[in-house]
């Protein structure tokens, strides 16, 4: 189906541009979301008439959309979910959740603007990108954490898997050490009674 393009759409065009795409891609994304029209000869015509006022509407909403973007890129948002031993979360972190997050420090992100191909499903601090506009987009860190602490240390870089690993090994290898040199299997005081 040809569309004529009301935004510029990623890896298909710009605006006014006359594109060649799916059937359902036009019926299903494009053409109810309002990036498109078919390309028949009124709608091309009915474009041209209004052009101006579809060029200076998405100006205005990439300006809004930069303002958004300026102030959350970069960003670190916190959040606390269960995981088990070796970090792994109960449950995922999918687009919604980081869009709630923003959304709760004051941000103006919907769900459909986040870009996440899989869900989050590890501790850590993870990069998302949003986008904002189809020309704007920023970039916020998502730490997610077991408790408040445990964020603050990930926020300094430390990785705290690998540190709650080397505690436990540590402790091991101490309460190892300790029996050797008490020597392992003795009791003080017994055989002593002779």
């Amino acid at each position: 189906m040809k569309v004529v393009l009301l935004e510029r759409v990623e890896n298909l065009g710009a605006i006014g541009d006359v594109v060649t795409v799916k059937d359902g891609f036009a019926r299903n994304f494009l053409l109810p979301r309002d990036k498109a029209r078919r390309a028949t000869e009124a709608n091309l015509k009915a474009f041209e008439i209004e052009r101006a006022a579809i060029e200076a509407r998405n100006e205005k909403n990439k300006a809004e959309s930069q303002k958004i973007a300026d102030k959350i890129d970069g960003q670190s948002y916190v959040m606390i979910r269960q995981a088990g031993e070796t970090g792994q979360l109960y449950g995922s972190v999918a687009g919604r959740d980081v869009a709630e997050a923003v959304r709760a420090e004051g941000g103006k992100v919907e769900r459909s603007q986040v870009v996440l191909n899989t869900a989050i499903k590890t501790l850590g601090v993870h990069e998302v990108l949003v986008r904002l506009h189809p020309e704007v987009s920023a970039t916020v860190k998502i730490n997610i954490a077991r408790s408040a602490d445990e964020a603050e240390r990930q926020a300094k870089g430390e990785d705290v898997i690998r540190s709650q690993f080397d505690d436990e090994r540590q402790a091991a290898d101490q309460a190892a050490q300790e029996l050797l040199e008490g020597g392992a299997g003795q009791q003080e005081g017994f055989g002593d009674e002779a």
